[in-house]
């Protein structure tokens, strides 16, 4: 470990952060300009939730099946093939003709864009359990990054050239960073080679039994990550209603806002490193419970609305931090599977939260879309205080 701390460099961090928030950027573009592709589809709004889904479905079986190759697999080489298969299924959702073939590749990109929680045990195996809380942290602070001005980069551009054009500029974006990882990251010597793919799948089931609390944070990521993919699938839809008049501009400047919980990701980290991860969670439950009681009685107000988003993503970055902390803290050698076991639970929770979210918004409206979420953060404190009170 010791030879390998030497490689984790500040800015070799900082090179993983940035391919962090650069891929996982590509799960999100759709979500602000959805009115628009709508339009140009010719599709009802409540459809546009099933790309949103698709995308973090698509994510999900990644996670379950491409990621455990971090633990059989080279990692260098991996990261670098995944991060240019993903540049393939942006430049397809550009060229697609039709809501069909555009809905399969947003499920391609949500598949091919698991770079970042290879890199995420990657790091944590490097930093050693020491440092790991500050270097988790501050990987996540780049996943945030990403996946927060993704939003402002889609809703900015927009409004200025064809919806389409995102996708061929992040098409570039992804190849450009795939250069740079083939260049700068060194050749990888932590992959357990000893472990076949179809070992790797099969122990997963046994890692989730004999391990309480990885059961207990992917329940947990379950349901925040749901809370927070609830409120950022519908928040355009909201602000383009009459209450706002708004459109994609301003929502990508409202995004904005969520970077204080990127800011907020490397803190969380240190405080992880000496504290229970067990009450930052908690603290992130009641940050994101407050932000929709706030919501369901003031969004009209716009100073309530940003206080809103902070809160929902301050308290989310909260609990994906301390949560992930503690699944890496299991061992150096599963860190992959327990990674793809919470991940997956995460972005199952944000894709049924984003089809939640759109469903309730078009059959009830905001109410709808403020109850769903509370309902959430009710399961997930009747885990915490009921179900798993006793885990220590």
């Amino acid at each position: 470990m010791e030879k390998n701390s030497t490689v984790l460099t500040k800015n070799f961090i900082l090179l993983l952060a940035i391919t962090c928030g650069v891929v996982v950027a590509n799960l999100y573009y759709a979500q602000p300009i959805g009115t628009q592709i709508a339009t140009t589809f010719n599709v009802s709004i409540g459809k546009i939730g099933i790309v949103t889904m698709l995308t973090q479905l698509g994510y999900a079986i990644g996670l379950l099946f491409i990621v455990p190759l971090g633990d059989v697999l080279n990692k260098r080489q991996l990261i670098i093939t995944m991060s240019g298969l993903s540049s393939l299924s942006l430049l397809a959702a550009f060229l697609a003709p039709g809501f069909k073939i555009f809905i399969t590749c947003s499920f391609l990109i949500g598949l091919l864009s698991v770079v970042p929680q290879i890199i995420i045990p990657y790091g944590a195996v490097l930093a050693g359990t020491q440092k790991r809380g500050q270097v988790v942290g501050t990987l996540l602070s780049g996943l945030l990054i990403g996946i927060l001005l993704s939003r402002t980069f889609s809703g900015i551009v927009a409004s200025f050239l064809p919806w389409r054009s995102i996708y061929l500029i992040a098409t570039v974006f992804i190849l450009i960073l795939t250069l740079f990882l083939f260049f700068k990251m060194p050749q990888d010597t932590t992959n357990n080679s000893s472990l076949s793919y179809l070992n790797s799948i099969k122990s997963i089931p046994s890692l989730i039994k004999n391990q309480s609390i990885l059961r207990e944070s992917s329940i947990s990521g379950f349901f925040m990550f749901g809370t927070f993919s609830l409120f950022w699938a519908t928040l355009i839809f909201y602000i383009s209603s009459p209450v706002y008049h708004w459109g994609t501009f301003e929502a990508g400047l409202l995004a904005i806002l969520g970077l204080v919980g990127a800011f907020a990701a490397p803190i969380v980290g240190r405080l992880s490193d000496s504290y229970s991860e067990k009450k930052i969670v908690l603290m992130g439950v009641f940050m994101q419970t407050s932000a929709f009681i706030l919501l369901h009685f003031w969004a009209q107000h716009l100073v309530v609305l940003i206080l809103a988003i902070i809160l929902v993503d301050v308290g989310n970055q909260f609990g994906q931090v301390a949560n992930q902390t503690r699944v890496q803290n299991l061992g150096e050698k599963v860190s992959n599977r327990n990674n793809t076991v919470f991940m997956f639970s995460y972005f199952i929770g944000g894709a049924f939260g984003s089809f939640m979210g759109t469903t309730m918004w078009d059959q009830i409206g905001w109410t709808g879309v403020t109850l769903t979420a509370l309902a959430f953060q009710a399961c997930l404190l009747f885990f915490h205080f009921i179900i798993f009170h006793k885990e220590k």
